[in-house]
């Protein structure tokens, strides 16, 4: 399954309300548990903060793709936040993340979890594609985007 075949309106929050990484993780995880893509929003934020523990997900260029594997997630689930202010994430390069993927998958199903981070690293490699989401004000506009890229 592509990852555009993910996106929708009501697993993008722009702008993201959050302040600091974790509370960007847990209003991610509540916007996928509000979408109906996952089961148990305690056991999916306590997936994605254990990974989160081990290294930052934070990449380059203002990215950062937080996620886990859960049993909560029944499928492969994605949520977009948009930082307009920026959310320090220990990211590779220090600079702070504007768009976060994040990410979470069935233990038992690591191939579309793969597939869905690869995808985003590919995405990332276009800057001018990258900063525009990051621009997008609200959920409409950047699922457009995708749709159209």
């Amino acid at each position: 399954m592509a990852l555009i075949d993910l996106i929708e309106e009501s697993v993008v929050r722009a702008p993201l309300m959050a302040q600091n990484k974790d509370d960007a993780i847990r209003e991610l995880v509540s916007t996928l548990a509000a979408a109906g893509r996952i089961q148990d929003p305690a056991i999916a934020l306590k997936a994605v903060l254990e990974r989160e523990a081990k290294g930052s997900t934070g990449l380059e260029e203002g990215i950062a793709v937080p996620h886990g594997k859960t049993a909560a997630a029944p499928a492969l689930a994605i949520a977009i936040g948009v930082a307009p202010q920026g959310i320090d994430f220990g990211s590779m390069d220090g600079k702070p993340a504007r768009l976060l993927f994040l990410i979470l998958a069935p233990p038992d199903q690591a191939g579309p979890h793969i597939e869905a981070l690869a995808e985003i690293a590919r995405m990332s490699r276009s800057k001018a594609f990258c900063a525009a989401l990051a621009s997008c004000r609200s959920p409409a506009e950047l699922v457009a985007m995708f749709k159209d890229e």
